[in-house]
């Protein structure tokens, strides 16, 4: 190593020499004696570490790391400490046809870096290739303007931090983005809107708490970067689904009020959160990352052991397999690139206090040699980690690669992202191909998918509408889609309403047309969250959030995907909150599977009910025409008299027989005031407005 007589951030004046240190933990870690490096790689014939001036701006001294310990490499500077800025460099073969790429020329950041220097600004000098000829390499150094990683030493003062631990059972979850749901929000500080501190705020969590949710289910706050194509069109990554970094926290959602860094001010988010009983659960996108396909940068793992880290196509290793339609895939069977998903996690839980994860494309994941395995190497791993164990694991359950969905098919204990449960129910109520059958069974934790491998039905996580697709709001009042503003013709995203036409297309004042339209967002709302299983919706929805029609948004960093506070329904609000606390007080469909009778001889556990009282046949159950069904609770989670739910997704009022008994309306999602007393008379028949979910419950002596 060079001697040097530069300050380093006031850390260091000389630098001593590079010893051989020790090869864990992976990444840069201070002690008590300095600063240990270590880095993962099974390919490479050297590994360079390079220092640099505090802003990251002039190269100041660079050596091999000296040891070698199997296949990572390591080394120990002493005398350094946090503050000190670094890069890497590694040295091999480019050989893109047997899958090596190494570039010395090119500074890479350490996949464990906890937080960075500079901003990415997209060029050629980027690339390991030369971009007129992709196999040959590209000799020019683009040290000067590669992001580099910053040594921290990892301290918070959590008082007396605890989470939550919501049971399941309680858990609802909010899916939320940081930036789009504060950006707009009057009452908190402009300079914490959009950002971590503005969702930790007080107006923030009295929101929250007004509605009643357990669980924020944050979009990805990884460090990210936006791709090429979309920074040519003027447009930037929204949604975050393009990790460059899995240990960095995203610096662009950080106020960076008093220099606190973007970690410290994700930790008092965290902790706020925390103190009001709501939970913080993470997206997380470990199936693919900003690198690319191979005409894309060479940022990180692609130049420290592209074969090693990817998925290359078998007998083309010069291309990569892509599960997950963003040009690469991350192989999860390497047993370093495991270790590097799994402290990932153990970071999150252990030093971020975060309770949970929903992963991506969770398919690749469980991706084996011969397709997906829910016994494999990750799930295993994860069972078994006393610190993960217990944490709250989502699954999205598919990718796009062959044979890539597998919905009802995770280990037990995972809950998992029930799209047949999203698409009947918007089939339902909004006019589509949809029997009363398939209804019911999603409704009731869609047992045929999860209940013959002892799963809850907890593990179905129900949803209407996420980040991904239509507001609630659109959903009601768009037909087609409208996504001009993404810069691709409106040819992407899904091209309906998924596969029927609604007859609308956008805002409107006529009273009836509106009526409609605000009934069948309180009956989805009421469908979901009365459900069987485990209810998430999007942030926005309880406010009548729209993006005027536009069904993919995840480049629009603007007002189409920011909530506009100053037009929240605040009726909806109410209703919303309305809808939580009945859920929480009855819990009509409980958290354990229902079978034939109850206590009571002959009181069947669920009685369905058509509109005459009497029970469906295999033609009822069968048919597409009725929108009307009934089910009779016997044994509600919390109550010990039994519930009624009435469902009418069609055009008209209905009359309802109701079975013997005398029951007393509940609640009813045609009325706005969803929380205004109801009359205590006992109701032998009644009329079920068009377009609407009722609950009702058996007046006992």
């Amino acid at each position: 190593m060079v001697p040097l007589s530069d300050t380093v951030d006031g850390v260091l004046r000389i630098l001593p020499t590079l010893q051989a240190g020790r090869p864990w933990p992976l990444g840069a870690s201070v002690d008590a004696a300095g600063v240990n490096f270590a880095v993962f790689s099974a390919h490479a014939s050297a590994i360079e570490l390079c220092l640099y001036d505090g802003e990251g701006s002039r190269e100041l001294a660079r050596s091999a790391l000296p040891g070698r310990s199997g296949d990572v490499w390591h080394g120990h500077l002493s005398g350094a400490g946090a503050g000190l800025v670094y890069g890497l460099r590694a040295h091999g073969p480019w050989s893109p046809q047997t899958g090596h790429r190494f570039n010395a020329n090119k500074l890479l950041l350490d996949p464990y870096a906890r937080e960075t220097v500079g901003e990415f600004t997209w060029s050629d000098l980027h690339r390991g290739h030369m971009t007129e000829n992709p196999q040959r390499l590209d000799p020019r150094d683009n040290g000067a303007t590669a992001l580099k990683a910053r040594v921290v030493q990892e301290h918070f003062d959590w008082h007396d931090d605890a989470p939550p631990a919501t049971p399941w059972a309680d858990t609802v979850l909010y899916e939320v983005h940081v930036r789009g749901f504060s950006k707009l929000h009057p009452g908190i500080a402009a300079g914490q809107r959009g950002t971590f501190a503005g969702l930790a705020s007080p107006a923030a969590i009295a929101h929250l708490q007004r509605l009643g949710v357990t669980a924020v289910n944050l979009l990805p706050v990884h460090l990210f970067i936006d791709e090429e194509r979309l920074v040519r069109m003027g447009l930037r990554n929204h949604w975050g689904y393009n990790t460059l970094g899995f240990f960095c926290v995203e610096p662009r959602y950080a106020s960076a009020r008093g220099g606190r860094a973007a970690r410290d001010e994700f930790r008092h988010m965290v902790r706020a959160l925390h103190a009001a009983g709501i939970e913080v659960i993470l997206d997380v996108v470990f199936n693919h990352t900003a690198e690319t396909d191979a005409l894309g940068p060479t940022l990180s793992w692609r130049g420290l052991d592209n074969a090693s880290y990817y998925r290359l196509v078998e007998g083309r290793a010069e291309d990569y397999e892509n599960h997950t339609g963003c040009g690469n895939t991350l192989d999860i069977r390497h047993p370093r690139v495991l270790q590097m998903v799994m402290d990932s996690l153990r970071y999150w839980v252990d030093e971020m206090h975060v309770d949970g994860f929903r992963f991506d494309l969770a398919t690749v994941l469980g991706r084996g040699n011969h397709g997906f395995d829910r016994g494999g190497a990750f799930f295993a791993c994860l069972a078994q980690d006393p610190l993960l164990a217990g944490v709250k694991l989502i699954a999205e359950p598919w990718d796009i690669g062959p044979w890539g969905y597998h919905l009802g098919q995770f280990p037990t204990g995972w809950l998992e992202w029930n799209d047949r449960f999203r698409d009947t129910m918007r089939a339902f109520w909004l006019g589509g191909a949809c029997t009363r059958g398939e209804f019911a069974r999603r409704l009731c934790g869609s047992s045929d998918l999860f209940q013959h491998r002892q799963r809850a039905p907890s593990a179905s996580l129900n949803y209407v509408v996420s980040h991904d697709g239509f507001t609630l709001r659109d959903l009601v009042s768009y037909d087609m889609r409208h996504n001009q503003a993404n810069g691709e013709d409106n040819r992407d995203g899904p091209s309906r309403n998924l596969s029927w036409n609604c007859g609308w297309e956008g805002p409107t004042y006529e009273p009836v047309v509106l009526e409609r339209r605000w009934r069948l967002q309180r009956a989805l709302l009421a469908t979901l969250l009365f459900a069987q299983g485990t209810p998430m919706f999007a942030a926005g929805d309880e406010l009548g959030h729209s993006q005027q029609g536009n069904n993919n948004p995840y480049c629009q960093d603007n007002p189409i995907t920011w909530i506009d506070w100053s037009q929240a329904d605040e009726a909806l609000i109410e209703f919303t909150a309305a809808l939580l606390k009945a859920r929480r007080q009855w819990l009509p469909l409980g958290a354990e599977w229902y079978g034939g009778a109850s206590d009571a001889p002959g009181d069947p556990d669920l009685l369905w009910l058509r509109s005459s009282g009497r029970e469906p046949e295999s033609v009822h159950w069968d048919s597409h025409a009725s929108r009307v069904l009934g089910v009779r609770i016997a044994r509600p989670a919390r109550l010990t008299s039994p519930l009624l739910l009435v469902f009418n997704a069609g055009e008209n009022d209905i009359p309802f027989i109701l079975p013997a008994g005398g029951w007393q309306l509940l609640f009813d999602s045609a009325s706005p005031d969803a929380a205004a007393p109801w009359p205590s008379e006992v109701l032998p028949t009644m009329t079920v407005p068009a377009r609407s979910v009722r609950l009702l419950g058996q007046i006992t002596d």
